[in-house]
């Protein structure tokens, strides 16, 4: 009879503590998932095309305070994250910016420069915004960008361009003149941004191939210097093919809308 009490209690101390180990695993699941409730805030104010600032604002304060954050911790939060990524928020920040300059008529204004200018043509802008854009790039300057300077600016200007020496034309050849003022926008960005040594391409190249070396045995060390050395040849080369191959743009224009042409 002894015996049988001591194993209905041991049994009893068995499965209390199954069942309070199970609750406390619980909870903890419970706990962590009630700390993702910043993400369904910000489905609802997506989908509810509420301010998207706020919503993510929010979105931070609510799931903050759930984790057990106090307000200056939060804020302290924010305020890393920002700096820490405050080159893509000011990237962020440009584009109201364009957008406003549109409606006050930049665009306008650069189609009536380029207008005014007698020899202007497609292929001759191109190459001069090439140029401005690889020494720029060399230097690690960002002036450029599709949405800063290709769409507002010289798009618009190549387009006047065209149609101030030929008179209007087709949407097939605006696609054309949209694609050579973006892929001129890639040349100058993307074969010259390594001639600058502290650039981050620059020393990605540097460290991925020195653990390369390291791990084959190799004794060769590369510096930055030797990167942004031989990276200028590349750039001139992107330049004068960039060049080229808008000025033959040129005459694939005048062939069509010159002289026995549309």
């Amino acid at each position: 009879m002894k015996y049988c009490l001591y194993q209905f209690a041991y049994s009893d101390i068995y499965w209390y503590n199954i069942f309070y180990n199970f609750t406390k695993e619980e909870e903890k699941h419970m706990n962590d998932a009630i700390k993702l409730i910043g993400i369904v805030i910000v489905v609802i104010g997506f989908v509810m095309k509420f301010d998207t600032l706020a919503t993510v604002v929010v979105a931070g304060l609510v799931t903050g305070l759930i984790s057990g954050m106090s307000i200056m911790d939060i804020l302290n939060t924010l305020g890393t994250a920002f700096l820490t990524n405050r080159t893509a928020t000011l990237f962020i920040l440009t584009l109201p910016v364009v957008g406003l300059c549109e409606r006050m008529g930049l665009r306008d204004k650069a189609v009536d420069l380029i207008k005014g200018i007698k020899n202007a043509t497609t292929g001759r802008l191109l190459v001069i915004w090439e140029g401005v854009r690889t020494v720029a790039s060399a230097f690690s300057l960002r002036i450029g960008g599709h949405p800063q300077f290709i769409r507002p600016l010289i798009n618009p200007m190549a387009q006047a361009a065209a149609i101030a020496k030929y008179g209007d034309i087709d949407e097939d050849t605006e696609d054309q003149i949209k694609g050579m003022a973006a892929a001129t926008e890639n040349y100058g960005n993307f074969f010259a941004q390594n001639c600058f040594m502290g650039a981050s391409g620059t020393l990605l190249i540097v460290s991925t191939l020195n653990e390369l070396f390291k791990s084959h045995g190799v004794s060769q060390v590369v510096t930055a210097n030797q990167i942004a050395l031989w990276s200028i040849p590349i750039a001139v080369i992107s330049v004068f093919v960039g060049g080229a191959y808008a000025l033959w743009f040129d005459k694939k224009l005048n062939k069509k809308y010159g002289k026995g042409g549309k």
